[in-house]
């Protein structure tokens, strides 16, 4: 069935369609319901302490089911102990914090941080504002509120904050009155210039709780706890870039799924370079086998292939499970789980779902995806741990495994909502919040080489900012936070809640330092790329002599254009490409192998 719809005053005609797949998936398109462009936020009113309205003192919910599904009558017991917990600190000594600051806290709880870094910004949303600051903690714009962005809008809430570096633009999101998503896109790089506007309704009547986004090459994802009929979404990024006031939405039910009270799957999120257009976006949920009768420890992996030429023929498949080690997730239904000192107020450890990002990578020979989530440790303390995994995919037959996994639990104190990504040289760091009732809410971070043994955190865990207090008024805390990567693609960014006089949020930033045992050269790449008429050069500094490495070059939607192979000697390498035939425009180059990658951005005159 084909609904008219009038939108944008009467200046266009748009159609919202239905379809039903083979599959029994249903599929939805729509154009946004509303757009506009914002005024610059270097004109917008900063908001002062007078103008923090009721609204901002409230508990922004968290929705949740009804009941959880029926538990497994057949399974005897959770493991006492989680069977891969890593329960000894690494020695390696990791580097301090690069840059660390207090971030926005407004008054609303949990704060929902989300923050992004770029070439010369921190962009830092919270319940229920937002701030630009530059690359040391100098604000440069804000509070602003975040109605501030879409006109006529109101302060809901759960933000999401990203840079989109392959466009050189910002994205910032809330949801918005009963089933609304709001996103913001920059107009140019400057995140303090306007924003084009757009509405989006995943599914009409049914709030979007906790909206989850990603970049990939064909559009914006979006997953939700939507709590009726579950959806994802894609957005349609090529338009949006574009200011364009057509910009339209798929959205596509989810097959049956077991979940415990809460469910909003991570979709793969980008870094180095994009995947070709068209490209299946992966989206990633868990599965305890004590959620439900028959159930299994293992993971799920959705493939949601979005047609924008012909959008009903989009899909959504189950497309993989994979067993893990046994798995507790069985948090208490009240979200009371995890201690803190002085107080018998428990906290939320966000139990059930992967916490954000989902971070994705192409290497050379494969895919990476690096995820985490909370689980029990011990399940007669209740201590909370941090599940993590690195699964890698063949490229060849498209098939996901788990390359290495482990619980991060190197004392009694329980840690959870995680937040974690790969550099460009593979090393992996995470950083999370450490609660107990001993040690008030904290920010801490650790982190792994790629040569490293498999399963292990390696590094000494740090504190980038210790808690002084406990919260005691209710259980909510942080709900989220995030970890990105600086365009430099070796400096990882975090911000996240701690206690300290009333729950605060942090920024902060480091890098995966050098190491003894690892060739130093190859940790710290140099890569120059420049133009001469119809020639790109590329030049590579402080590389392995001998190893195969592939320069490869792509277009901004992931398109890989030419490439070739490589032999660096005496640690560098010179190659050329001749792009007389290539359009103008902005390019990304990438040199690397299966130990190391760095992604240039060119632009051809």
């Amino acid at each position: 069935m084909n609904t008219l719809k009038l939108t944008l005053a009467g200046i266009a005609l748009s159609f919202i369609a239905h379809a039903q797949n083979a599959d029994g998936v249903k599929v939805d398109y729509q154009p946004c319901s509303g757009f506009s462009v914002s005024k610059p936020l270097s004109e917008m009113a900063v908001m002062t302490d007078e103008d923090k309205d009721e609204s901002e003192k409230q508990i922004v919910p968290r929705q949740r089911r009804s009941s959880p599904l029926a538990p497994n009558v057949n399974k005897t017991a959770q493991p006492s102990h989680d069977p891969i917990a890593q329960t000894n600190m690494g020695s390696k000594t990791m580097a301090a914090p690069i840059v660390n600051w207090q971030g926005y806290t407004g008054t609303a709880s949990p704060p929902d941080p989300s923050g992004a870094a770029g070439p010369a910004h921190y962009v830092q949303a919270v319940n229920l504002r937002y701030n630009v600051y530059d690359k040391t903690g100098n604000t440069l714009g804000g509070p602003f509120t975040l109605s501030s962005l879409w006109a006529g809008s109101s302060n809901m809430g759960d933000p999401i904050v990203m840079y989109d570096k392959y466009a050189d633009r910002w994205f910032i999101s809330q949801f918005n009155g009963s089933d609304k998503i709001l996103v913001a896109i920059s107009t140019s790089s400057n995140p303090l210039g306007s924003y084009y506007t757009y509405t989006f309704v995943p599914s009409a009547g049914n709030f979007p709780d906790y909206p989850k986004f990603s970049i990939w090459a064909d559009g914006y994802y979006c997953t939700s706890n939507i709590g009726g009929t579950e959806k994802f979404a894609v957005f349609d990024r090529t338009k949006m870039l574009a200011g364009n006031p057509t910009a339209g939405m798929i959205s596509l039910t989810v097959p049956p799924t077991p979940n415990y009270f809460f469910f909003s799957p991570l979709p793969a999120d980008a870094d180095g370079t994009l995947p070709p257009f068209g490209t299946p976006c992966p989206i990633f949920c868990y599965e305890d086998d004590a959620w439900t009768s028959g159930g299994t420890d293992q993971l799920r992996i959705f493939k949601l292939t979005a047609n924008w030429t012909t959008p009903l023929a989009s899909t959504l498949v189950l497309d993989q499970t994979i067993p893990t080690a046994s798995i507790n997730a069985m948090f208490n239904v009240n979200y009371d789980d995890v201690s803190q000192p002085g107080t018998s107020q428990k906290i939320d450890a966000i139990g059930g779902v992967f916490t954000y990002r989902a971070q994705y990578r192409r290497w050379t020979g494969y895919n990476s995806v690096v995820l985490n989530h909370a689980v029990i440790v011990n399940s007669v303390t209740k201590q909370t741990g941090l599940r993590w995994y690195e699964l890698r995919q063949n490229v060849m037959t498209g098939v996901w495994s788990i390359y290495q996994s482990g619980t991060y639990a190197p004392d009694l104190h329980s840690r959870f909502l995680g937040s974690m990504a790969m550099d460009d040289n593979g090393s992996i760091a995470i950083a999370y919040a450490v609660s107990s009732g001993t040690v008030f809410p904290s920010i801490r971070y650790t982190g792994r080489l790629a040569s490293d043994p498999l399963g292990q955190f390696t590094f000494t865990e740090t504190t980038a900012i210790a808690g002084t207090s406990s919260q005691t008024s209710h259980n909510r805390f942080g709900d989220y936070s995030q970890t990105s990567m600086d365009p430099d693609g070796i400096t990882f960014w975090h911000t996240g809640e701690y206690m300290s006089s009333g729950g605060k949020t942090r920024i902060f930033s480091w890098q995966i330092p050098l190491t003894t045992g690892i060739n130093e050269l190859q940790d710290r790449p140099d890569i120059l790329v420049f133009q001469n008429e119809n020639i790109l050069n590329v030049k590579g500094l402080k590389l392995m002599s001998g190893n195969e490495t592939q320069v490869d070059i792509f277009d901004v939607m992931g398109k890989l254009i030419t490439g070739k192979k490589v032999y660096p000697s005496a640690n560098s390498f010179e190659t050329s490409f001749d792009v007389g035939t290539f359009a103008k425009g902005t390019y990304l180059v990438r040199v690397g192998n299966e130990n190391f990658q760095k992604v240039v951005k060119v632009t051809l005159n």
